[in-house]
């Protein structure tokens, strides 16, 4: 009984009786197959236990322009599998006493512009050393091609800066194996090539292995060239300019060759056993720590597993020994695609993976995120991200969603949202689903959760859409100086902690830095304060996002202030839900905009966004900009000048419910009082009320009247307002309609702007003028986040009367990939994402 629960536990866990992974071949060849066929591998693999072949496969072409067959005798470039053929020339010199591998770099290469570095260090990437590419991009004349002696002259000449001090970190480096090929062949007295030859392959019998770069004559008859297929096309990937170096890849060799090679190993046949046995120990570290790569070899199980992996011009490689078994895989492709790297590593240590499954969404009008004409395309998904765009035609077995000849078009970004804190409640968030909505932007008009708290949220429950967030000043205040403390201007200590606290913040990923300036808990913070917060977010590449100090009376003294915190802070600033809320100026919108361009124009990036409604939707206390409820002046004010009383509802009133969706105008009427002084007592009602009952929110909101139509149609034409919602659930019909409002009514019917102009203002330069990358266009290694929508019907149906009414012609909605939304219901999935601030 024991002997068989043995046998089932080691089958579970993927082993044999004698503890090494079961490696299963008929599998192995399928999962290729269908790879192969879904143009996701091109190349060769091997598997082999103690030397033996158990499976050699070759998939596709090494030449596309030819169509010649790829073998098993196929010369792939290795590209940096190299490194180790590199090591056991050091190894062959130092074993000949020609050289020590402890011995300064500078004895053999004294133009070297570094004291101190060692052939040990350049072997196990602790030199310090930078990386040769972008200093040779740099200096190099059009006809130039590096190769080695070039670029050490480079160095010499330059002499770059160490990116450490030597021995204390690990740094992947190719000029570290550039220099020691140039070593070998200082120290030899042959070119890398012939040195390679008669030290390593010959006595090897390796026929299909060789130096080959640019600078040589002819092209072997064997080698394969690398590829890459993008869009539904193939196109060639060969040497460049920086291929005339030898040490850090461009030797080649096949499958066959390479596993001579690692039965070589285990004689040794090159080196004694002392010798070799240092390529496969970790290095040690100034520190005394350690970092797992030997010479040449990834150290994955010191003793047991070393591995190393290539990838250049469309080669994609990896050799994996089981040393402890004597089990090897070598897999070699020239189609630039990983996948097959993954899955096979998977098998060969007996570890889970799963292949993304694919989707290809035909037979749509593809509206890009970019701003430019539709066209017709098709857009295929793997797992979470774009893979291609263009003519595709379905792979074997994927899923192939037909689009019916609507449109599709990315995902929708709602820069300024109010929907995080309902998603614990809702997460299939269907305010924002049901208008193409797939990612919103939170933490606005001051107020924020941080980031660790969204993030905890996100995985203790999963949400439909992805969420970003600015970090708000007012949320700052009440840290650090008290909730009933902020009626007053911060001290400098007081300010100081506050961006101690955003620095963190915005290391976290948060955008940056959002005010609500108009609102209590702003209101009497200075400009320096603001400044200076905005400093940090600076620092971070973040961005600044505010609701003014006024949107009425003082509206030309806030839009100074956000261009001054733009110009002296040195960040992106941004207008939140841009308005006219000024009776008296009421059709000055494109004044505003010829500033707002004049600020650009002098250097400062000042954007907006806007919602496409004429009423909004706040507390009452906005009206009264001086905080003087009590002051019936200020309040008739407010009527004669900021708000229409006729127009504005109240949405929401705990004292007295009945209130709720009625006009000022009316209770006014009700109460036997004019609207000023109504707006003064249901500020003071209000306040008891919240005063006798503390732990309640939301006691009291207006959906207040007070922009034009054709102000906000200036707003939403102006190149640098994107589309946003300013929603949260319940009230204000925006929550669940702004961008198919625009879409319906702003584009379809008032024909304001082109529907491409209109889709590139709620993705592509939404996502610019927040700082989100990988989103926001159609485009390959972006994000799924999508919307197939029907440009016929689309329209939002949510009013003040049903404000949660759902939208229509949003047919589907992906976000990550997955499907989230289809026919007007939410899918019950949930791949949302924190998205942080792109770097």
């Amino acid at each position: 009984m024991k002997q068989l629960l043995t046998i089932c536990l080691a089958l579970l866990l993927g082993l044999n009786l004698f503890g090494q992974p079961v490696f299963d071949i008929p599998r192995l060849d399928s999962q290729l197959n269908l790879l192969h066929q879904q143009h996701r591998f091109n190349g060769v693999v091997l598997y082999a236990e103690k030397g033996k072949v158990k499976y050699s496969k070759a998939f596709g072409v090494a030449d596309i322009r030819n169509g010649q067959a790829l073998t098993t005798k196929s010369s792939f470039n290795l590209a940096s599998v190299t490194k180790q053929f590199v090591c056991m020339g050091i190894l062959i010199l130092a074993e000949k006493g020609k050289l020590q591998v402890d011995d300064d770099v500078r004895k053999y290469i004294p133009e070297l512009p570094y004291n101190g570095i060692t052939i040990r260090n350049l072997m196990t990437h602790t030199s310090g050393i930078p990386e040769y590419f972008d200093l040779f991009m740099r200096y190099r004349s059009t006809l130039d091609t590096l190769d080695n002696e070039g670029m050490i002259r480079l160095f010499a000449e330059r002499k770059p800066a160490l990116d450490f001090e030597t021995g204390t970190k690990w740094n992947y480096c190719n000029t570290n194996y550039v220099l020691l090929s140039s070593i070998i062949e200082r120290v030899s007295g042959q070119n890398f090539a012939a040195f390679f030859q008669q030290q390593i392959a010959r006595p090897l019998g390796l026929k299909d292995t060789y130096v080959y770069n640019v600078k040589l004559p002819s092209s072997p008859a064997n080698r394969v060239f690398g590829f890459r297929e993008q869009d539904g096309r193939t196109s060639l990937e060969d040497l460049t300019v920086l291929d005339g170096v030898t040490g850090d890849g461009n030797i080649y060799s096949s499958a066959e060759d390479l596993l001579k090679w690692d039965q070589a190993l285990y004689a040794p046949k090159l080196v004694k056993a002392s010798t070799l046995a240092e390529a496969f120990k970790p290095v040690k570290l100034k520190n005394d720590s350690t970092f797992p790569y030997g010479f040449g070899w990834r150290i994955e199980q010191e003793g047991e597993m070393v591995s190393h992996t290539g990838g250049w011009v469309g080669f994609v490689n990896e050799i994996s020994r089981d040393i402890k078994n004597n089990r090897t895989l070598i897999v070699l492709s020239n189609g630039s695609n990983g996948t097959v790297l993954r899955a096979t590593k998977a098998m060969f240590t007996g570890k889970p993976f799963s292949f993304p499954s694919s989707q290809l969404i035909s037979n749509v009008e593809l509206v890009d995120g970019t701003g430019t004409g539709k066209r017709k395309a098709a857009v295929r998904i793997l797992g979470e991200r774009i893979t291609a765009v263009g003519e595709l035609q379905p792979f074997p077995g994927e899923e192939v969603i037909d689009g019916g000849g609507r449109i599709l078009a990315p995902g929708f970004i709602d820069t300024h949202s109010h929907l995080e804190g309902s998603l614990k409640k809702q997460p299939d968030a269907i305010a924002a689903l049901n208008q193409g909505i797939t990612t919103i932007v939170a933490g606005q008009d001051g107020g924020s959760s941080f980031i660790d708290s969204i993030k905890l949220d996100m995985v203790m429950r999963p949400v439909a859409i992805n969420v970003a967030t600015y970090t708000g000043q007012t949320t700052l205040r009440e840290m650090v100086m008290g909730e009933s403390q902020l009626n007053r201007k911060a001290t400098d200590e007081e300010i100081g902690k506050m961006q101690a606290i955003l620095k963190e913040e915005m290391k976290k990923g948060s955008l940056g830095l959002s005010t609500g300036l108009e609102y209590a808990g702003a209101y009497f913070s200075s400009k320096d304060e603001v400044i200076r917060l905005a400093q940090v977010a600076a620092e971070f590449k973040g961005r600044y996002m505010s609701h003014l100090r006024s949107e009425d009376i003082a509206l030309n003294e806030a839009i100074d202030e956000i261009i001054e915190i733009g110009r002296e802070a040195r960040l992106p600033v941004q207008i939140s839900h841009i308005k006219i809320a000024l009776k008296d100026v009421w059709g000055t919108a494109s004044n505003l905009v010829a500033r707002l361009q004049a600020a650009r124009a002098r250097g400062v990036d000042i954007t907006a966004d806007c919602y496409p409604y004429d009423f909004w939707h706040s507390t009452l206390k906005v009206l009264f900009p001086k905080t003087d409820y009590t002051n019936l002046a200020s309040a008739e004010y407010a009527v004669n000048h900021t708000f229409d009383p006729s127009g504005s509802v109240l949405a929401r009133f705990a004292p007295n419910p009945s209130y709720k969706g009625k006009t000022i105008s009316e209770i006014a009427a009700m109460r036997k009082e004019t609207p000023a002084q109504t707006i003064m007592g249901l500020i003071a009602e209000a306040d008891a009320f919240r005063k006798k009952y503390p732990d309640t929110s939301g006691v009291e909101t207006i959906m207040g009247k007070s922009m034009t139509e054709g102000d906000i149609i200036s707003f939403l034409n102006w190149a640098h307002t994107n589309i946003c919602s300013d929603g949260a659930i319940g009230g204000h019909p925006r929550a669940f309609g702004s961008f198919t409002r625009v879409l319906g009514y702003y584009v379809r019917e008032k024909k304001i702007m082109s529907l491409e102009q209109a889709i590139h203002k709620m993705t592509g330069l939404a996502a610019e003028q927040v700082g989100i990358a990988e989103r926001g266009v159609i485009v390959p290694g972006f994000y799924a986040d999508l919307v197939l929508l029907d440009p016929a019907t689309v329209r939002d149906n949510a009013s003040i009367q049903q404000p949660s009414a759902l939208s229509d012609g949003i047919e589907l909605v992906w976000v990550n990939g997955k499907i989230v939304y289809k026919g007007k219901q939410p899918t019950r999935v949930y791949p949302g994402r924190f998205v942080s601030r792109k770097p």
